[in-house]
């Protein structure tokens, strides 16, 4: 072998670079074989690698069209394939070296405080699965600043997530929502509050019912509907008459910008139940009605949705009673005559006794008589005149 001959093929020796585990290397794509598996050529190396299937950043199907003859890929080494040092091979990944540098970016992320956006992938025990280019975990207690009944309804949305832990030895990220969740809230409320106007009308969604209301949230602030505003009937638990997540029509009562507080009505939005008695309802007539309260002056009964009349003790029943409640229970059902009608101040008067039978005996009659003559004038809105009629002439 001459002189020249020998150096170049000592240079062409001391240039193959040694392949170490660890290694992020150039492979030249050679072949791919029946089990697409891709056979590359290690770049300054003189030997060979393999890169499966389960290796590889494409799908199985995209293999062929999405890798060529020819292309150099970037590798990371996996493990040796032999112990031949010569006809040995590699066992190298494209997924993995992916993966190295998604980690890698993300722990630049966390060392500088910034954030991350992800996919929701899973719902699992005890939290949510995310896809950030490597597996993430959120913890269910860091979801959000509120308490959630069903983490399913996180699926498939995307997130912005503060970074809690990164361990890539580990494959360990945990995020957090919470945080981010809250801040938007606030600024949301915020926003919010500085638009709302006493007075408007509004879209919103019940967030919570309890015993005395149900609180509507309007766009990152919740509003107070009381028991007393949310219908023109009466309602003794908000949960009779609505449900968490209906969408509801709001009246702004008012806004407290200091205490953060906003008072709604859902019944302000609905037609007025008095609006429509002056024309449904006439001196006379004979109504079927609910007992809604029993008080010591009488009864009051709903003849229609929101409107109630008053039954003065005097026009319950011919016989004397000293409570209402010794011949009527409340939800009763009673038929009942129109005495008088006053829609616009809201008074309607009525009488069970006029549509029962009146005693035959003179005595019986001159009771009778007697006992409306004797009737107090009640605080109760109706005169006199209102609540007797035109019984005392008939």
């Amino acid at each position: 072998m001459s002189k020249e001959a020998n150096k170049d093929l000592l240079e062409a020796l001391n240039s193959v670079q040694e392949v170490n585990v660890g290694d992020v290397v150039k492979g030249e794509v050679l072949a791919i074989d029946d089990s697409m598996q891709v056979i590359v050529g290690i770049e300054g190396a003189g030997v060979e690698g393999v890169v499966p299937v389960r290796e590889l950043t494409v799908q199985r199907d995209d293999i062929k069209e999405e890798i060529k003859m020819g292309d150099v890929l970037d590798l990371v080494v996996v493990s040796r394939i032999g112990s031949d040092k010569e006809g040995g091979s590699y066992l190298l990944s494209q997924r993995r070296l992916a993966a190295r540098k998604i980690w890698e970016d993300v722990k630049a992320k966390f060392e500088a405080g910034e954030t991350i956006t992800a996919p929701v992938t899973q719902v699992v025990r005890g939290g949510l699965v995310v896809d950030a280019g490597i597996r993430g975990f959120i913890p269910a207690s860091m979801v959000s600043d509120q308490y959630v009944d069903d983490l399913n309804q996180y699926k498939g949305q995307e997130l912005e997530l503060k970074i809690i832990e990164i361990d890539p030895s580990e494959n360990r990220l945990i995020l957090s929502h919470r945080d981010i969740a809250r801040a938007k809230r606030e600024a949301q409320r915020a926003e919010t509050m500085a638009k709302l106007v006493e007075g408007d009308v509004i879209e919103g969604k019940v967030a919570r019912l309890t015993n005395f209301g149900a609180f509507v949230d309007l766009g990152g602030v919740d509003g107070l509907v009381h028991v007393s505003e949310i219908s023109y009937e009466r309602v003794n638990q908000p949960s009779d008459v609505l449900e968490v997540g209906q969408d509801v029509k709001v009246k702004v009562l008012g806004v407290d910008t200091e205490k953060g507080r906003i008072s709604l009505s859902i019944k302000q939005t609905l037609p007025e139940p008095w609006d429509v008695v002056a024309e449904e309802i006439a001196e006379g007539d004979e109504l079927e009605g609910t007992v809604k309260r029993l008080t010591d002056f009488g009864a009051f009964v709903e003849v229609m949705p929101g409107v109630e009349g008053l039954v003065h003790i005097s026009q319950i029943a011919h016989k004397h009673i000293a409570t209402p409640s010794e011949v009527l229970t409340s939800g009763e059902t009673v038929k009942v005559k129109v005495l008088s009608v006053n829609a616009p101040e809201h008074r309607l008067a009525l009488s069970i006794k006029a549509l029962q039978e009146r005693p035959q005996t003179e005595e019986a009659a001159e009771e009778v008589v007697e006992e409306v003559v004797e009737i107090p004038e009640e605080n109760t809105g109706f005169t006199l005149g209102d609540l007797i009629g035109d019984e005392i002439n008939e």
